[in-house]
Order: C-alpha cells, then structure tokens, then sequence
C-alpha cells in the first residue's frame, strides 16, 4: 500500500486528499460546440450538462464525470439506502479475518467497449459508488477518446486507496481484471490495489439459480429487491450508443448509459443491503422469508457455507414442515445431513423424495433409492431393505438405458449397481 501511494505522489505531486470528488477534481465546466473539442480538449460542449456531466482534470489530463449524491433515507425497491450501515458488518463474513464497514465498501460497475478482458476492451465509463458524510455518492467517469483513459485512471486509483473491500456484480471474474489490465497498459502498475472482493454473483447463483428465470443483475433486483426499471437502456446497447456517440459527436444518448450505470451501483448497495441482512441473521426484520421451498434450503446451504449456523436450522424446520417440495431439493438437503452426520433426517429426506416422484421415477429418487441402500447396507446392516431399495434403482437406470443411448457412464453405473446387488443377496444368505 505504501509503495502505491510513493508511486501515486511521483504521478501527481504531493497534493493533499480531499473527500468528495469535487474537491479530487478540478471541474471545469464549459459551453464549447463539439465540433471545436478536437482543438480545445480542456473545454466541453454544452450539451453534456443536460444530465449533469462536467470536466475534470488532473495532472495527467482531463476525462468526463458526473457526481450524484442520495441522502440515506433514499429507497431504491424495497430497501432505504441507509440500512447499508446495519448490513455491512455481515458482509465481513465473505473474508472471515477481517472486519467491515459501510464506509469500507466501495462499488465498481463497468461499461466497455465489449465483453472480453483482452487488450481491445476498453472500459469507456467507470462508476463507483460509496457512502460519504451521510450521502451514498456516485460517481461516473467517462472519456470521450482514448488520451483521456490514463486521465480517468488515475482519477479511479486514487479513490481506490480510500477503501478495503470492493463490491461487484461479476466484478471478480470481469470488471476488476480488466480495470488490472488497463492499469498496466497505462503504465500506472501491475498491483495498484488489492481489493477484498464482494463479488455478489456467486451467491445470487447459489441461491437463486433455480428459483430465478436468470440471474442477471435485471432479474434478481426485479423479483427479489422489487425494484422496476423504467425505460431502461440495456446494458448490452451501451458500447453502441459510445460507438454512435464516437461517430457524431452528440452526447444525448449517453443520457441513458449514466442513468443505467446509475441504476446498476444503487442495486449493487441493494445487494449488499440484501446479503449483508442475511449474513447477521436478520431475516424477517429486514427481508422476508424465502417462500420458494428450493431457495429456502439453498439460502441455508449458501449461509452455512459463510459460517453462520443458526439461521439455517430454522429455515430448514420451517422447509421440513411443508407439504410439498421438489425431490431434488429434499435429495439437496439430504445431501447436507449426511454430510453432518443428521443421518434420521437423511433417511425421511430421501424417503419422500421416492414417495414424491412422478410416476417416471425420476433422477431424484433414482439418488435417493442409491443412499438408501448404501445406509440400510453399512449403517443398519439390514441387507433385505438394502436389496429391495437397490434393486429399484438398477430397474430404473435400465429403463433409462433402454430409452437412451447408453454412453460409458450409464455403462459404468448398471455395473455398479449389478455388482452391489450380487454383495447385498450373498450378505443377506449368511443371516438365513
């Protein structure tokens, strides 16, 4: 960290740090017609102003930025922005050593020229997001040529040595990669920063890859933090609008690419809000109970695996107190109490997986019919139910052969199956 800060200095002198971004930047707003910015670069056409964007220099040149600043009680869906403060200390359960702070958090979505990492995907616009003397602060950078990306960098790297944690969508995967690349392209290091990721993809997939249509950004906030874009310029249309901007010089339909990218970092604070809320526990006060059987067990598996123990007991009482689940979330959880050792739930887990099933036997009780031999066979030692449940597994994946195409796999599975049909009857013609 400090050798980052000697490099930073070197670059830019030994200027002092301010807090808001007005004070970071030097901000210049100008009328000038587009046009004439080829020759006057320091200076921006008036119509940028329209939605808040002005000119900000440093000492490595200039780029674009707009600053928008929400008071705390501000809702975005079902969420005020200030419950960011009573979230965050759970989110300290993504890096269990450390401790974390709203005011430790900063927001990064990017929007590039394509889909890659690779040298020619160029982030045109950069939006971060924090909380700040009582506001959550957004802001967007953006540079109208490639001169400007250095000027724009530098802007980010500076603002990054203000914070511990890094929250993304993806970001770990995608965004921050490319912010790395970029950094070394511009000759402002390999290791300007080392974020702790809060990368909120991976558990938005693990609880809702099956409950969820998708799990882009756009679904999850739609159908689990209720909020509803209104003319929304998708994300996937941003590079062409730059394109066209590029082209002709006029800035009105990048209106809508800072207003998505605005809408993007207020759902990323949501999804904190969200995850952090369910990290300490607080489930009902703040967010509802999963009413999804599935995503009421893969939100207790997900929270297990973050370490937290009490909250998931009582969302699987409440799943085993249901009518009706799916089979493969009943083997789902089944799964889990094996693993723990909870082997008499296990069994009434698997048992009405089978009892459960279509009429097809699905792949479901196909498991389940499996664990139930393997625990009547070495826990119970009684062979004959062993038999019986093993033998409905072998009619099932024989059928399945018969119907498909038996690859190596199924092969090596009716092997199986028949090779622990033949232990199971000499086992049980000793006990006669």
């Amino acid at each position: 960290m400090s050798s980052m800060r000697d490099r930073m200095n070197r670059l830019r002198g030994e200027s002092s740090k301010v807090d808001t971004a007005a004070e970071e930047q030097k901000i210049e707003p100008q009328s000038q017609p587009e046009s004439d910015q080829a020759e006057h670069p320091d200076r921006l056409s008036p119509g940028w102003a329209a939605f808040g964007v002005e000119l900000a220099t440093n000492e490595t040149g200039s780029f674009l930025l707009r600053v928008i600043r929400y008071p705390m009680d501000y809702r975005h869906g079902l969420h005020a922005l200030q419950e960011l403060y009573t979230a965050a200390p759970g989110l300290a359960a993504f890096h269990p050593s450390e401790q974390s702070a709203a005011e430790q958090i900063l927001f990064l979505d990017l929007e590039t020229t394509g889909l890659g990492v690779g040298a020619g995907n160029v982030p045109f616009m950069v939006g971060i997001g924090y909380m700040s003397k009582g506001h959550f602060v957004i802001e967007q950078a953006l540079i109208r040529h490639p001169a400007e990306e250095r000027a724009m960098l530098m802007y980010l790297a500076e603002k990054l040595q203000q914070f511990s944690f890094l929250s993304t969508y993806n970001g770990k995967t995608f965004d921050w990669p490319l912010v790395e690349s970029r950094f070394i392209m511009n000759g402002l290091g390999r290791k300007m920063w080392e974020p702790k990721h809060l990368d909120f993809l991976h558990p938005a997939r693990s609880i809702w890859r099956n409950t969820l249509v998708s799990c882009k950004l756009s679904h999850v906030e739609e159908e689990r933090l209720g909020i509803e874009r209104v003319d929304d310029v998708p994300g996937s249309l941003a590079p062409q609008l730059y394109f066209q901007y590029l082209a002709d010089g006029n800035p009105a339909p990048l209106e809508g690419v800072f207003k998505h990218n605005e809408t993007d970092m207020l759902s990323l604070a949501c999804l904190a809000i969200r995850f952090g809320h369910l990290l300490n526990g607080n489930i009902e006060t703040y967010i509802p109970l999963p009413d999804e059987p599935e995503e009421m067990v893969r939100t207790g598996l997900w929270l297990e695996r973050m370490g937290r123990v009490e909250l998931p007991s009582q969302l699987f009482d409440v799943f085993m107190s249901l009518q009706h689940s799916k089979p493969s979330t009943l083997v789902m959880l089944a799964a889990r109490d094996k693993k723990a050792g909870n082997w008499d739930r296990a069994v009434l887990l698997w048992q009405k997986a089978i009892i459960h099933s279509p009429t097809h036997f699905g792949p479901a009780a196909h498991e389940a019919s499996i664990e139930l031999a393997m625990y009547y066979e070495h826990k119970l030692k009684n062979y004959d139910s062993a038999l019986s449940y093993v033998n409905t597994a072998f009619e099932h994946a024989l059928h399945q052969s018969s119907l498909f195409r038996a690859d190596a796999k199924k092969k090596a599975e009716l092997e199986a199956l028949r090779n622990r049909i033949a232990r199971l009857r000499r086992k049980a013609s000793k006990t006669i």
